[in-house]
């Protein structure tokens, strides 16, 4: 199943190579200013990932201008990361999906796969509930998506509407790259 490929280190190296992409996109635009942008990387603590996750991934990809008075930071979205969650973007998804159902059972199961305890969890689970269905972003976003989306089963209907072939990478590739607005400051609001 899909926690499978969680596990698997080439699958996070995959994602990284996509954010590298959408970071190298975002300072070929350059700052609002003109200023040309300077790596600006930060460092970010992922967990729920496998344990041997290289270093590079311990790193948002950011930039900043380098020009005096402005100094901008310029920090492009993110397939690996879901916004300012610790926990990884796929994984946020995979176990809020997972843990749809009551079955105490099943959250005991989640918890130790991914290291993330019953409250985050239900935390989760408020997000996609009650938060990100009432977003701006998915208001306007959700009317693109064929077939549509239930918004009573997300994230489960939004994995299914993506990850539906069976190249599990592509489609989690798309609905990452589709969530990746929301992982930048003002991404819920777009």
């Amino acid at each position: 199943m899909y926690h499978e490929l969680l596990r698997d280190a080439s699958f996070w190296l995959f994602l990284f190579s996509v954010d590298q992409d959408l970071a190298k996109k975002a300072r070929e635009k350059a700052c609002s200013c003109g200023g040309r942008l300077h790596c600006a990387n930060y460092p970010r603590k992922p967990r729920g990932g496998p344990e041997d996750l290289p270093e590079q991934y311990r790193w948002r990809l950011s930039f900043c201008c380098e020009r005096d008075g402005c100094r901008k930071r310029v920090t492009p979205p993110s397939v690996r990361f879901l916004g300012a969650k610790v926990y990884l973007g796929a994984v946020v998804i995979l176990v809020s999906v997972m843990r749809q159902g009551p079955s105490p059972r099943r959250v005991r199961e989640l918890s130790r796969l991914f290291d993330a305890d019953r409250r985050t969890i239900a935390r989760w689970q408020v997000f996609w509930s009650e938060h990100f269905p009432q977003t701006p972003f998915w208001k306007v976003e959700r009317g693109r998506l064929v077939p549509a989306v239930e918004i009573l089963c997300l994230p489960r209907s939004l994995l299914e509407a993506f990850v539906r072939t069976d190249d599990d990478r592509q489609g989690w590739k798309q609905l990452l790259c589709f969530l990746s607005p929301i992982t930048i400051t003002g991404g819920l609001e777009i």
